[in-house]
């Protein structure tokens, strides 16, 4: 029979339904027990892409033996880290703080009030590879918690105690100022791998708030050496295992140095963030190739994770059909049969398929030279074997779209769809509807007329956000799946989705997306402020009561709540110029000063919210008709350049639209010819340029060019 997570609508939870194990969803029910037969808590969390979270489903808790272990004397209670992310926080910073370590699978003992006093992360079954099995971990806390009570629970009230303590990042006293960013860059380029590209060595994940960071550095201080960093980590991902060669969209992470192996799990964060990181990458440099990872990322998202509501899928699993890693690799005979021999055997040599592999007799698809140097070893013309390489790719991917996929976690949440419907939008400058090779078959160069597929995603990921996932009294959910939406949402959901709106506005000049921002910005300061401190709580002070109340400043795979809050409130302050979204923006950027002077590889979205707080910052205000062929022409021109820190608002008529935008288009006025371009920055307004040859003037200005 079924247990009660049957009832939920978690795919993660969803997956333990049939378990033996008696697992109760986090809430009154469990902790109720718990209190009342006065036994300890077995608190489980995961995600549904999480390789570990499986393995261990499998080994234990599908084990009758273990099952009946848990059943008996303990309270098991399973938790979708993505749906709860404020128990996750708590409950992983208890574990580290036990062990040294963290991840996932994450298992927790508490007592009945919630307080944790042992934990770990993955446990065999049995005694193995130096860990202890999880039967004798079970053996031994139900041993303490019979006859050491006393000290277990002085071990929980300490660890509670710490995890309530407001001893959050503080600031040096020091001001906020371009030394820290000066102190990032160095302590950046130590931890920098000059043969492989990344930071830091094996497991590789990718760092890209770090790589704009170094983008943003070397746009401040002029060093190619940080431009040269940024385009030997870009080229190395895009070549390796870590990205599908095939579909496009990145893998989670490289269990090597050369991002060779990946862990095969794609999460809908990474794609986001690295959507960005290759944008603005192929704004710095001008690389096509940059344009077309960016373009293949989004393609992965527009056919493979999109919902037809509108709202952006969570993750693909790592395995399928029981096996990480089946549904991506290949052998020399399965592409041979498809392509033929002679493209089959160029395909080969190019993408390192091999009769040995390169992973567990399997070959994943990367390059370990580039298509250049292949077609110059072997004598090939190269845009013939481009093209016959993207043929090539586009037959193999019909075959493997054959296989069983992995399994997929399609519940939307408000923080990653933000961080997504953020990179969408802005990708629009490379949406040109087809590949690399076939626009340049077409003959289509910079420039062209863009498509609309990447920017009305993102406007309908949004919408959907807005009508399915806003409550009654305009507040948010943080998931939704299948019809229904659920769980109050956090601080990043609000500080995530605030950021996407504010880019919507700078990309169709639609206000709603303004009124929209202003709004949720509004309740951020309502419910998520500090009054007696800096920054904001992770939780909303109506909140489910909890051990602690916490303060997201630290980067972990996603950018942290306090930081994504400084970066929209600060654009929105510029926009709108009020003063409270700047000053509770400066409040994060205090809250996280001792963290980017510590601690700068933890800090990344922090440090480019600090960039953007100690410009230059331009507000770029044009009076114009969006839609008209030269104010059109302008505005392309500005998305084209480098410039990261700067907004931009455009109208038709000055006078009419929202009040929110009517401090930044008081005294603009048309000029006598279209359109009008108005820089303005540290409260000085340059004189008003007109047309578009004066205002093309003003922005190579603007991008130093």
């Amino acid at each position: 029979m079924s247990n009660r997570l049957a009832n939920e609508s978690s795919p993660y939870l969803l997956q333990h339904k049939d378990n033996p194990v008696d697992w109760f969803p986090w809430g009154e029910e469990a902790l109720a027990k718990s209190r009342a037969e006065d036994k300890p808590i077995f608190l489980s969390i995961g995600y549904s892409a999480c390789h570990w979270c499986h393995v261990m489903e499998h080994e234990s808790f599908e084990s009758d033996e273990i099952a009946a272990i848990l059943n008996e004397d303990f309270v098991s209670i399973k938790v979708d880290r993505e749906e709860r992310p404020d128990l996750d926080q708590i409950y992983m910073n208890a574990v580290v703080m036990l062990t040294q370590r963290g991840g996932w699978p994450m298992s927790v003992f508490l007592t009945p009030d919630g307080k944790p006093f042992f934990g770990g992360t993955y446990w065999p079954p049995e005694d193995r590879m130096g860990m202890p099995g999880f039967k004798r971990v079970l053996a031994s806390v139900l041993d303490a918690w019979k006859n050491k009570r006393e000290q277990l629970d002085e071990q929980a009230e300490f660890l509670t105690g710490k995890l309530q303590e407001s001893d959050f990042t503080t600031a040096s006293g020091q001001s906020l100022t371009v030394d820290i960013l000066n102190r990032a860059e160095g302590r950046l380029e130590r931890s920098f791998d000059f043969a492989h590209g990344g930071f830091g060595s094996a497991p590789k994940f990718p760092h890209s708030m770090d790589l704009q960071v170094l983008l943003r550095l070397w746009k401040r201080l002029g060093r190619d050496g940080l431009l040269d960093m940024v385009k030997l980590n870009l080229d190395k991902m895009a070549a390796g295992g870590i990205y599908d060669h095939l579909a496009g969209g990145f893998a989670r992470y490289s269990v090597d140095e050369r991002w060779l192996v990946p862990h095969f799990e794609k999460m809908l964060y990474d794609n986001a963030l690295l959507t960005s990181a290759y944008l603005e990458g192929y704004l710095a440099t001008g690389d096509e190739h940059y344009a077309n990872v960016v373009r293949e990322t989004c393609d992965y998202i527009l056919t493979y994770m999109t919902d037809e509501a509108g709202g952006f899928h969570s993750t693909e699993d790592a395995d399928s059909e029981g096996v990480e890693g089946k549904f991506y690799v290949w052998t020399p005979e399965e592409v041979l049969r498809i392509l033929g021999d002679e493209a089959g055997e160029r395909f080969c040599y190019v993408y390192d398929v091999t009769p040995e592999g390169n992973f567990e007799g399997h070959s994943i698809l990367n390059l370990p030279k580039t298509i250049e140097q292949c077609a110059k070893i072997k004598g090939w013309d190269v845009d013939e074997l481009k093209d016959e390489l993207a043929a090539s790719r586009a037959k193999l991917l019909v075959e493997r779209d054959k296989r069983i996929r992995p399994g997929k976690d399609d519940k939307i949440l408000v923080s990653w769809n933000g961080l997504m419907i953020d990179a969408m939008a802005r990708a629009r400058i490379v949406d040109r509807g087809a590949r690399g090779e076939e626009r340049r078959e077409k003959g289509e160069e910079r420039g062209e007329k863009r498509e609309k597929r990447y920017l009305e995603a993102a406007c309908g990921a949004a919408d959907f956000v807005l009508k399915k996932m806003t409550r009654d009294d305009g507040r948010l959910y943080h998931s939704y799946r299948h019809g229904v939406a659920k769980f109050d949402a956090y601080l990043d959901d609000y500080a995530c989705f605030t950021n996407a709106l504010v880019t919507l506005y700078e990309e169709l000049f639609e206000e709603r997306w303004i009124d929209e921002a202003a709004r949720l910005a509004d309740v951020m300061l309502g419910h998520f402020k500090d009054p007696e401190g800096d920054g904001f709580f992770f939780t909303a002070d109506d909140h489910e009561q909890l051990i602690a109340r916490q303060k997201d400043v630290q980067d972990s795979s996603v950018p942290s709540g306090n930081a994504m809050a400084a970066t929209c409130l600060l654009r929105l302050a510029k926009l709108t110029g009020r003063g409270d979204f700047f000053d509770a923006g400066e409040s994060c950027l205090r809250l996280g000063q001792g963290l980017m002077e510590e601690h700068p590889t933890a800090a990344g979205q922090m440090l480019l919210a600090l960039e953007f707080y100690l410009g230059p910052t331009p507000e770029i205000v044009i009076v114009g008709d969006p839609e008209e062929e030269s104010t059109a022409a302008v505005l392309e021109e500005i998305r084209q350049r480098f410039i990261p820190n700067r907004v931009l608002a455009c109208r038709a008529e000055p006078e009419k639209g929202t009040s929110k935008l009517e401090a930044l288009f008081a005294g603009k006025e048309a000029g006598k010819d279209t359109p009008s371009l108005y820089v303005c920055q540290n409260f000085t307004c340059a004189a008003p340029v007109s047309g578009a040859t004066d205002a093309r003037n003003a922005i190579d200005g603007l991008a130093g060019e």
